[in-house]
């Protein structure tokens, strides 16, 4: 395991509360240092990113995790807003949906996304996906500096 001299910051955009539950569930029993934001909507994702009220002292997150599926801004639109963004584009993005239309795969691809991993409806494969998750960008990857 890598030596964090920090805890990873993680903004999960999800609107499903189980999903949210399930997710903080699985990053709570990890080793790693997660800190797990949420946004439970496209527009607070946006304002989170842009540290509008009430999220002035939020920190920039390492990762997101978005669903596409959301209402007032789908995840899809706030990936190509944070894409398009220079402060905030090259935050890794992953897309974390039920969705398996390949319209939906190819557009998040066409728009930068970083990965496209299908929600798992079993209780135990999506503990097992979040720690995979975990791995791969606390072990694998490096990361942009914030």
């Amino acid at each position: 395991m890598r030596n964090q001299t920090r805890p990873m910051e993680i903004l999960l955009v999800e609107d499903e509360e189980g999903d949210i539950i399930l997710t903080r569930m699985a990053f709570e029993e990890s080793p790693y240092k997660v800190n797990l934001s949420v946004a439970r909507d496209g527009e607070l994702a946006m304002d989170f990113l842009h540290r509008k009220l009430p999220y002035q002292d939020s920190p920039r997150p390492d990762l997101i995790l978005l669903d596409i599926n959301m209402p007032k801004k789908d995840g899809l639109e706030v990936l190509e807003e944070v894409k398009s963004d220079p402060d905030l584009g090259c935050i890794p993005i992953a897309i974390l949906t039920t969705s398996e239309a390949e319209e939906d795969i190819l557009r998040a691809y066409h728009q930068h996304a970083n990965c496209y991993i299908r929600k798992p409806i079993e209780i135990d494969r999506f503990s097992e996906m979040v720690r995979e998750i975990e791995v791969f960008w606390l072990e694998t990857v490096i990361l942009p500096p914030r």
